[in-house]
């Protein structure tokens, strides 16, 4: 399974946690506590951080969340036999935010990295051939590139490759 789509207590075992003081505005409580929060997922190495907040459990919230858009967009695991033959089945988490052929989702949302990680995963595997993953995923064209836009280094990557292809960019 993909880390970014573990669910946050099982991802939290596979990393390092520190904790440190931010600088910045804030008053004393910023400055003096240890409120900054950094997760390392050990195996991958990929980062998320957050001290913007005042509180270590909010930033610890905000650090897991950018974690998680960080393994989404640049951890890519080879595909199983089994993930192979269920390329054509959306996951649960997918088809709960499916409305006909639009997906609804907000990129704060918990289940925005799982659902990107499962779209680039698609994406990799299929070549970038975006009518194919849009068919699989059971949504328009269109409404997978408003996904992706949610997460503008998502679309940025896929339009490189685009552009490596000689194919237009996607907007």
């Amino acid at each position: 399974m993909h880390p970014a789509r573990l669910a946050p207590d099982d991802l939290l075992k596979e990393c390092r946690r520190e904790n440190t003081r931010a600088s910045g505005p804030g008053g004393q409580h910023r400055n003096r506590v240890a409120t900054a929060v950094r997760l390392t997922h050990t195996l991958t190495g990929l980062m998320g951080q957050a001290n913007e907040r005042r509180s270590q459990k909010a930033n610890a919230e905000v650090a897991l969340l950018r974690l998680r858009l960080n393994l989404a967009m640049e951890f890519r695991p080879q595909p199983t036999d089994l993930q192979l033959e269920n390329l054509h089945r959306p996951s649960p988490a997918w088809e709960s935010r499916r409305r006909g052929t639009t997906i609804r989702v907000n990129g704060e949302h918990k289940d925005f990295p799982s659902l990107l990680a499962e779209v680039l995963d698609l994406l990799h595997w299929r070549e970038d051939d975006l009518p194919k993953v849009a068919a699989e995923l059971q949504v328009s064209k269109s409404q997978l590139v408003r996904f992706l836009r949610i997460e503008p280094r998502a679309l940025a990557n896929l339009n490189q490759r685009r552009k490596q292809g000689g194919l237009s960019p996607l907007r």
